[in-house]
């Protein structure tokens, strides 16, 4: 299982939890240190670090190579790496627009066409068991969101990239969704979870509350398992009712 953006929040659960679970986890983050750190617990035998970035399409390449060489194979990938750039449209920068493309999109799409690529390749040498992608989309690429265009149409991409590779790849057994979670309690959401929008939030949440990183993982574990085996191409929104739609 290749995890992007492991060191912390939803990587760092999703990874325990994969392991947890019995299953083996490469784990990619841009810091290296945290992302040592955040395995630690884990046993070693059980996972991989990677350290680099995902706008490297070289790196993706290699990575999955290193990852059959060590694990045999690769079942599941997550994309999950994100920064936020906020500013309001009129004001945002070239710069802050093309970061979060390049992380959110441009990586994820790197990702999904290296692993991608050898789940095809195993699949027409024999292996029936597919694989599954899931990538971390959000409300705000269904709804919008102030002050965030290029995060936006970054997470609304993704829901695209899931059933684009849903469409081609449905026929070798891998299977593509999203998760469009709300407001999870990351290092991410420091500034929405503050005092000057938390309130205002809160009351358009049915729940009534954050998300926690353990809960929403469980969801990414679910559409990698087997016990979504005929689930493709959805978008799936985990976010206390945030979003309500046909």
């Amino acid at each position: 299982m290749v995890v992007t953006g492991a060191a912390q929040g939803i990587g760092k659960a999703t990874s325990e939890l994969v392991v947890a679970l019995g299953g083996n986890v490469v784990a990619l983050d841009l810091n290296g240190t945290a992302l040592r750190e955040a395995l630690a617990p884990l046993p070693s035998d059980r996972v991989m670090a990677v350290t680099g970035s995902v706008v490297d399409a070289d790196l993706a390449t290699r990575t999955v190579s290193d990852a059959v060489s060590r694990f045999g194979a690769v079942h599941g990938l997550v994309n999950n790496a994100g920064i936020t750039r906020p500013a309001m449209i009129e004001k945002m920068s070239a710069a802050q627009w093309q970061d979060v493309i390049d992380v959110h999109l441009t990586g994820a799409f790197y990702w999904t066409q290296a692993v991608g690529r050898h789940m095809v390749q195993r699949v027409k040498a024999g292996d029936p068991s597919g694989g599954s992608i899931v990538n971390i989309s959000s409300d705000a690429g269904r709804k919008g969101s102030i002050g965030q265009i290029n995060y936006a149409a970054a997470k609304a991409g993704l829901l695209a990239m899931s059933m684009t590779a849903a469409r081609e790849w449905g026929k070798h057994n891998i299977r593509a969704n999203s998760l469009c979670f709300g407001v999870v309690e990351t290092p991410m959401t420091e500034v929405v979870r503050g005092d000057k929008f938390r309130d205002g939030i809160l009351a358009q949440i049915p729940l009534g509350r954050w998300a926690k990183p353990e809960e929403v993982v469980r969801t990414i574990c679910f559409l990698l398992s087997d016990a979504a085996s005929y689930v493709t191409g959805q978008h799936l929104g985990v976010n206390g009712g945030f979003h309500i739609s046909l």
